[in-house]
Parts: structure tokens; sequence; C-alpha cells
């Protein structure tokens, strides 16, 4: 649902930094979120957000947020191509689990990834790795 006042759109949606659902309201200006209030329609959360629902949509801007991937060379960071970055990972998975077994791996997934990309963590954890290591913190 999208309601537009004079060159504002307000977003409502649902926050992602933990499990518990509580409505939000984005106001995007010029393409970019500059408020997040609390949906007074909710159910969930009657109007109300944490610190993290009302404050912590910055990242979202953050010039320091990565857009492309880096790997280590000679002790230091630096960036690649996608296929690249992808062919260090397969190799280092394969790796690791030719010499420790499914559970040599552990899966911490984010509060700020959607309930469907967390139970996507898992399932991969679970089925691809066979390793039950996952843990997250959108708990509520």
């Amino acid at each position: 649902m999208s309601t537009i006042l004079d060159n504002q759109n307000i977003l409502s949606t649902i926050c992602s930094f933990c499990g518990t659902g509580c409505g939000i309201e984005i106001t995007v200006e010029n393409g970019q979120p500059v408020r997040v209030a609390g949906d007074k329609k909710s159910p969930v959360s009657h109007g109300e957000t944490c610190v993290k629902g009302s404050q912590g949509w910055g990242y979202i801007q953050s010039k320091e947020r990565l857009t492309y991937p880096l790997v280590r060379r000679n002790n230091r960071l630096e960036r690649s191509s996608w296929s690249e970055a992808l062919k260090i990972i397969t190799s280092a998975v394969h790796r690791v689990k030719s010499q420790y077994g499914s559970d040599g791996f552990g899966c911490f997934s984010s509060s700020r990834s959607t309930n469907e990309l967390n139970f996507l963590a898992q399932k991969f954890m679970r089925q691809v790795i066979g390793s039950n290591n996952v843990d997250s913190c959108n708990r509520t």
C-alpha cells in the first residue's frame, strides 16, 4: 500500500529487524527513505516501533555499503568479479567439507534479511551442506 503526499511516498510494510512483524511506514523522498515510523493500523505493533525499527534504516544509504565482492590476495582485500568470488567460495566449501565434514560449517543469518531469506539459509545449511549448525539474531 502506498500513499503519495506532495512528492512523498509513504510505504506500509513489515519491519525485518526481528521476527515480531511490526508494521512500519517508510517515508520516501526522491527514491530514498527519510523517515520510518510505526504503522498505527498494524495489529501487531499498534503504531509502536523499537529503536532498531525506527532508526536502523540508515545502512541503506551508507557510502561504506559493499556493492561488489572482495577477495583476499596477499593479505589484502581487493575487488573481484562475481564469478571469481564464487569460484573461491566453491573451492573453500569443498575443501572444508572434505577435511571436517558437514559439521565443519555454521551459519548465522541476519535479522536484516527477510523471513524468506532466513528460511533459505537454514534450508541451504541443512539440505545442501548437511549441518544443523544454524542460528539467527532475529528472535524476538
